[in-house]
């Protein structure tokens, strides 16, 4: 990849003592201050065991832990509550202290207008909140994949800024009363199928990738005022170059990596200046959708669509490490579209077409491939053991996180789903077409 541009982010004792004795209490006194901070920065970088603040949870990985979620549900029973949501969009719910976020692309009085919202409701009661435009699109919103909306990226929250991503429209930054801090629609280009991709936060860089038919490139944006820290080109030989992936942040030796695939090459970017660490490139795999996996020393990506293949790859290279750091290639049941999941020592994952896989991460080898019924667009996610495959149609098939299938559960809303879950402490937050439910135990 090339950097167009670079902007680098940025008492006294008056007490009547002994010496030895004044010297232990302020050593002691010292040791504790640091221990005390210490834990602050712990604390304050770990989520809310209720919070699932971004596209695939706290991880970014799709790991509830060890959450105990419902296993069994229908559109009337284990229902919390159900509540309308207005306009069409595919965009995730996140969860915030006790505040559910969501985008949707709504039909002005025109008819043909578009406005792009963001929606808050409260996650106890379902109750609507707010609603704010953030963009007005005049006519349609433009050509989009009949699977796709124009408001698909996930929110993201944090600190109490909510930043949503409306693709090639803008991006934008609002508090948590949906007042708009900031918008940048500066970052055009020509689209394909829509958008898709959500962002991530590194420090105060907010990262995301641009990609349409040509010019593709990986962005940040300083998450303070929407300005553009740098701007750095996705060189590729694919014919096809674009692409919807959201990034993953990883730690490499100490060293902050994100790992961001596009058509035809996976990159690992400096969050700080957007230069390329190391890539791996597949030819001309284009439209990659799945958010990469990272853990047992790999990373984990999949190459698009013609020929999908899963890639376990060794982030610890420099340069172009094609031919030095595959660990290991999947093709048989390779999603597309949904993203993977790891558990352990187990890679789980679902095609489009309805089959599961459990694969030994560290060596590719596969432990079982079974169908489970339906396409599948929407991330699977793992809670205490078990792990939930939604479908297309709105049916989410639970099976034991194991080297053994297991079918515990299937559920039907009857209601088509595209979306990922959000999961709270005993709760799991579902979007489909028309709706947002809350299933709770």
């Amino acid at each position: 990849m090339r950097v167009l541009s670079v902007l680098e982010m940025l008492g006294t004792c008056t007490c009547t003592m002994n010496r030895s004795i004044k010297f232990a209490l302020q050593r002691t006194s010292r040791v504790a201050r640091g221990l005390l901070f210490s834990s602050s920065l712990v604390v304050s970088s770990l989520p809310a065991a209720e919070d699932w603040p971004e596209f695939r949870g706290p991880s970014g990985q799709g790991d509830a832990g060890m959450r105990r979620l419902p296993t069994t549900w229908s559109a009337s029973n284990n229902v919390a509550w159900k509540q309308s949501v207005p306009g069409h969009g595919w965009s995730s719910p996140v969860l915030k202290d006790g505040r559910l976020y969501l985008t949707s692309a709504i039909k002005g009085d025109g008819k043909t207008n578009l406005s792009l919202q963001t929606l808050c409701f409260d996650a106890s009661t379902g109750k609507p909140l707010w609603n704010a435009e953030v963009f007005s699109l005049e006519g349609d919103g433009g050509y989009k994949h009949e699977k796709n909306s124009h408001a698909s990226p996930t929110p993201l929250v944090e600190d109490g800024r909510i930043y949503v991503h409306f693709g090639h429209h803008g991006t934008a930054c609002l508090d948590v009363r949906g007042k708009i801090i900031w918008r940048n629609s500066s970052l055009s280009y020509p689209a394909v199928h829509g958008s898709g991709g959500s962002p991530i936060i590194v420090g105060n860089a907010l990262i995301f990738s641009c990609e349409g038919w040509d010019n593709p490139f990986v962005v940040a944006l300083n998450k303070l005022d929407g300005k553009v820290i740098w701007k750095t080109v996705r060189e590729t030989s694919a014919k096809r170059k674009f692409s919807f992936s959201t990034p993953l942040l990883i730690q490499v030796a100490g060293q902050s990596q994100v790992i961001s695939p596009g058509s035809g090459v996976a990159s690992a970017l400096d969050p700080k200046t957007g230069r390329e660490i190391w890539r791996v490139r597949y030819g001309d795999g284009y439209s990659i959708v799945p958010r990469p996996v990272y853990g047992n020393g790999l990373v984990f990506i999949d190459t698009g669509w013609e020929v999908p293949s899963v890639l376990a790859i060794r982030p610890d290279g420099e340069g172009d490490v094609t031919d030095t750091h595959i660990a290991w290639t999947l093709k048989k049941g390779a999603p597309q579209t949904p993203s993977m999941l790891l558990v352990g020592d187990e890679i789980y994952m679902v095609s489009d077409a309805g089959i599961a896989s459990c694969v030994d991460a560290k060596s590719g080898a596969v432990h079982w491939q079974e169908r489970v019924g339906g396409n599948y667009s929407s991330s699977p996610i793992h809670a205490h053991g078990l792990i939930y495959f939604q479908n297309e149609e709105g049916k989410c098939v639970v099976v034991k996180a194991g080297k053994a299938f297991e079918i515990v559960a299937t559920n039907d809303l009857g209601e088509r789903t595209l979306a990922s879950y959000a999961a709270s402490a005993d709760s799991l937050f579902i979007r489909t077409e028309s709706h947002l439910y809350k299933i709770t135990l």
